[in-house]
């Protein structure tokens, strides 16, 4: 018997579209942008939720507990979620045991998870009873988490770049001098993404020259309660007094000036996003390298007229082989006021599409989605 279903109801298609649009409320990183909605039999919104990054609840149990808190009954609703529910024990339950729980009777999800620890949520949904179907808006869910299935696939970190700047593309002044470019709100932000990724890099000119601690501190200057590995790439050692050694021995040298090989060194360590911080070379080699799937640019009010350039040359000596990027509006847009700087939220720019694949789940697929 075929498992191809030839359209999904109105009511599926607007509800898939509002999960789709509160997963852009989420951040990027280790894990996807996902969300969920429940509806009921008459196709009446219930409740939305999405996932707010690593180590806090996935979109359908954000859903789940704002029903419960509100007193409502989903025994007998469907979920729609852009991407299959998980069937593992990580930081967070399975998603597949708690819609179960919540007596959800159907589930239709965008695309498959290709996190082979996170699968197999749709055919433990089905050996439950709950009917599963897929491929609604699969397009969609693809284009909106592209660079982490891209990240899963090539079992690399997720890898965001950090550039603190002035107005003419300045890290430091001729004396190198560079604390502060930044305002202080734009730190306080930085170091909110410090306490989410699992590394921070830099390279081993910016540890001999700024000494950084590399840690994650809250608004008065204390230490995070979560704190990144922090990892040094280069062929240079690291200093025995350095900062980065710190107290706990969560310092991690690459003795390497290959992106490549760092990122396949940090994956093997356990890094699934990776937040890389300097200097200009380290920048330069992973744009170069084509390994950035998220760029984060605080920009100052600032001009310095000299000093050390953000970055140190991407290899392009003409304009038809300019990077692009586009401006990228989950987590709070692309565009933010932080004191007296601007953040500037940016992803690759792409002009070949993931395609969906075949469905591995056993769940009904649609015909087209939309």
């Amino acid at each position: 018997m075929s498992n191809v279903v030839t359209a999904f109801s109105r009511a599926e298609t607007t509800a898939m579209d509002a999960a789709l649009e509160a997963a852009l409320r989420g951040p990027r990183g280790a894990n996807p942008l996902v969300g969920a909605v429940v509806v009921d039999p008459s196709g009446r919104q219930l409740v939305t939720g999405y996932h707010r990054g690593a180590g806090t609840a996935h979109a359908e149990a954000d859903a789940i507990a704002q029903a419960a808190a509100a007193g409502l009954d989903l025994r007998g609703s469907t979920m729609l979620v852009t991407l299959e529910p998980c069937n593992h024990v990580g930081r967070t339950g399975p998603c597949a045991q708690a819609i179960i729980a919540a007596g959800i009777t159907d589930v239709i999800y965008a695309v498959d998870d290709p996190h082979d620890p996170a699968a197999g949520g749709a055919a433990t949904l089905r050996e439950a009873g709950v009917k599963v179907r897929s491929g609604l808006a699969a397009g969609e869910a693809l284009e909106l988490n592209r660079d982490w299935f891209l990240a899963v696939a090539a079992k690399r970190p997720f890898v965001t770049l950090h550039i603190a700047q002035t107005l003419d593309s300045r890290i430091a002044a001729d004396d190198g001098t560079s604390q502060w470019i930044s305002s202080p709100e734009s730190l306080a932000d930085n170091h909110g993404l410090r306490a989410r990724i699992d590394a921070i890099l830099v390279g081993t000119q910016t540890v001999l020259v700024d000494n950084p601690r590399l840690t994650a501190r809250d608004a008065s200057g204390a230490t995070a309660g979560r704190q990144p590995l922090r990892a040094v790439m280069g062929l240079r050692d690291i200093p025995p007094d350095a900062a980065v050694r710190g107290e706990d021995g969560r310092v991690l040298h690459l003795p390497t000036r290959d992106p490549r090989e760092a990122l396949t060194l940090l994956y093997a360590a356990g890094v699934r996003h990776l937040m890389v911080e300097g200097g200009s070379r380290i920048l330069s080699a992973f744009l170069a390298a084509r390994l950035v799937d998220e760029l984060i640019v605080y920009l100052a009010p600032t001009l310095l007229g000299s000093g050390t350039p953000a970055l140190d040359g991407l290899g392009i000596t003409t304009l038809a082989d300019a990077q692009q990027w586009e401006w990228d509006q989950s987590d709070g847009g692309s565009v933010r006021t932080l004191g007296r700087d601007l953040k500037l939220h940016l992803r690759p720019q792409t002009t070949q599409p993931l395609e969906p694949q075949p469905s591995r789940s056993g769940a009904e697929t649609a015909m087209g989605g939309y």
